[in-house]
């Protein structure tokens, strides 16, 4: 999986907005937490805001604040925003697509690549990653030795 810039920034960007919930941070605050530019930040911030995962306020009082509880908000929900399904093959579902001959197999693998990636992805909230207490699914994964080895 090819985690982009965009979806690393909205994840931290979710994650500090998670950290103070409910109360609101402006965007450049945001970008200081985390190291990343402001402008860049700012249209990904839209990208939350139109699909519903933050809401915004312009002005002196305002700012970016989560439009529902963090337990109630996955990685999978952010990323989904941010770049749309989490696996596809060529820019299809994986269940769409078809393969011939030796190769035919493929879509099965696709589709349960993508299953995996939901396991990890919408079992893991914003609450938990702030709160610093990931699931123990993710602890049990990140505790095998050969799941830190590049491959």
């Amino acid at each position: 999986m090819h985690i982009s810039a965009k979806v690393d920034y909205a994840v931290r960007g979710a994650v500090e907005l998670a950290a103070v919930y409910p109360a609101a941070l402006k965007g450049e605050r945001l970008a200081e937490l985390q190291h990343v530019p402001v402008k860049f930040l700012e249209n990904i911030l839209s990208l939350l805001r139109q699909g519903g995962i933050i809401r915004s306020q312009r002005g002196p009082e305002g700012g970016y604040w989560l439009a529902r509880p963090p337990a109630e908000i996955t990685l999978a929900d952010i990323i989904r925003v941010v770049d749309g399904p989490l696996a596809n093959v060529r820019g299809e579902r994986p269940e769409t697509v078809a393969f011939t001959g030796a190769a035919g197999p493929l879509r099965e693998v696709w589709i349960a690549v993508r299953a995996n990636l939901r396991i990890v992805l919408e079992s893991v909230t914003l609450a938990e990653v702030a709160a610093g207490a990931l699931p123990d699914i993710i602890t049990s994964l990140t505790a095998d030795a050969e799941a830190w080895r590049p491959h």
